[in-house]
């Protein structure tokens, strides 16, 4: 007499599988008895208004505002020359901090008063502390950086 190729563990999960399907069935037949229930309302919508806003009800008509595709800009604009003149790269602000044998310092800006780093090596000018000073910015490791630093 052969032996049966059915071992305890494929019989296990031929039982597993016959019931997840037998519970996928009985969820099923509950969800077709509650839309039954409830009648059916089919698939939901979102609709967006004229703001832009997601709304439950079709928008009116009457708001909707038209565009033409030339009149949508998808880059930056162009700067201008009346801009160009207004944004002067060279500030001015005075020495708060130089320190000659470290050869670092800092300078606080006349306009903001923000403090600048500044490095012996962006000075043109040897300066002090307490100097007016008249310097561009940088972007550095850890910030913006004061550098072509003159006297003023």
């Amino acid at each position: 007499m052969g032996k049966s190729q059915q071992t305890y563990s494929k019989s296990e999960k031929e039982k597993k599988r016959l019931k997840k399907r037998e519970d996928k069935r009985k969820k099923m037949e509950a969800r077709k008895l509650e839309k039954e229930e409830n009648g059916s309302k089919g698939i939901e919508f979102a609709y967006v208004d004229h703001n832009g806003h997601l709304v439950d009800a079709p928008p009116d008509p009457s708001l909707k505002v038209k565009v033409k595709a030339k009149n949508i800009e998808v880059s930056i604009p162009k700067t201008l020359e009346s801009d160009k003149e207004a944004f002067d790269p060279i500030r001015k602000g005075s020495v708060s901090f130089f320190d000659h044998s470290k050869g670092f310092g800092f300078i606080i800006d006349s306009e903001n008063n923000e403090k600048y780093f500044t490095h012996v090596s962006g000075l043109i000018d040897e300066i002090d502390e307490n100097d007016k000073v008249s310097f561009e910015l940088e972007k550095g490791q850890r910030g913006m950086n004061a550098v072509r630093v003159k006297k003023a």
